[in-house]
């Protein structure tokens, strides 16, 4: 049983809460768990967790926009993963279809294959539009040409040819999928039955041409944060906490989370880190 004054914690949705506490509200969300299940592990008030998370949020998006500059990124692979806001695509009313914030959201995703940093994100649709927000800016935060590739979505095209000025080694990994069995058609993606390698600008090294980490990175997104987990009732309910929690995860990804083939973080990895980062140090961006 709780004593007199977790229980004021719990209920009290105004309560200001310590730095330990704090760290422990982040410790839990960056492992994966739910802001529910945050709350019952922490004792704070669900809206408390939710406060601290869009502000927090805010704090991790404007820190790692002003770090990640000149970064000296080499080979460079994008991809673009599922999730949805508020309700399905299908369940979406015809009053709110085309809205930001309803039904289905892609976050394209850049890391880097030789330091896993990853440099930016955008939230959004996946179109032409978000393509071409995407690329530029992603392009102005590397210090030197790079080799990038992505997968056969069309919408790159012209989004990367425009953000870098054709000064880009570019290709395409283009995925062949055989049929579903009928039984795994809607959770279970079709059999891959092999790739083309599309070179589309300069030279590219053909041996980095591929997608596979930034394919497993979307494993960890979907591990890590608790709104990609499928088959859930986690999804985010509103598109801004979707960003906030973003933010949150690549910040602790980048800068805390020590990479297992690395031995050091993402961050210091590529020299805009100089040390592992604590949840302490992480929660103090809120002081800035």
């Amino acid at each position: 049983m709780l004593d007199r004054s977790s229980i004021k914690t719990y209920i009290d949705p105004m309560n200001k809460i310590s730095t330990d506490e704090r760290i422990r509200v982040i410790a839990s969300l960056v492992e994966g768990n739910s802001l529910r299940a945050t709350t019952r592990m922490t004792g704070v008030h669900r809206t408390t967790v939710m406060k601290l998370l869009a502000d927090l949020g805010k704090a991790c998006s404007k820190y790692q926009d002003k770090v990640m500059r000149n970064l000296p990124c080499q080979h460079i692979q994008c991809d673009e993963i599922w999730s949805f806001c508020g309700m399905k695509e299908a369940n979406v009313p015809k009053e709110k279809k085309g809205k930001p914030g309803y039904g289905d959201v892609w976050t394209w995703t850049a890391i880097c294959a030789d330091t896993k940093l990853v440099p930016c994100w955008f939230i959004g649709s996946r179109d032409a539009g978000a393509a071409y927000h995407f690329m530029h800016d992603l392009a102005p935060r590397m210090a030197r040409n790079i080799q990038m590739t992505t997968d056969g979505h069309h919408a790159y095209l012209k989004a990367v040819q425009d953000a870098f000025h054709g000064q880009i080694d570019y290709a395409m990994l283009v995925k062949i999928y055989g049929e579903s069995s009928e039984g795994e058609k809607r959770y279970s993606p079709a059999q891959c039955m092999g790739a083309r390698k599309t070179v589309i600008s300069g030279q590219p090294d053909h041996k980095h041409i591929n997608t596979s980490i930034a394919e497993r990175n979307n494993l960890t997104m979907r591990m890590q944060m608790r709104r990609f987990t499928r088959l859930t009732n986690a999804f985010s309910k509103k598109l801004e906490n979707l960003e906030h929690a973003v933010a949150l995860h690549f910040m602790h990804y980048n800068f805390c989370r020590i990479h297992a083939s690395l031995r050091v973080t993402p961050a210091m990895e590529a020299g805009i880190s100089d040390h592992v980062w604590s949840l302490e140090e992480i929660v103090n961006l809120l002081e800035g």
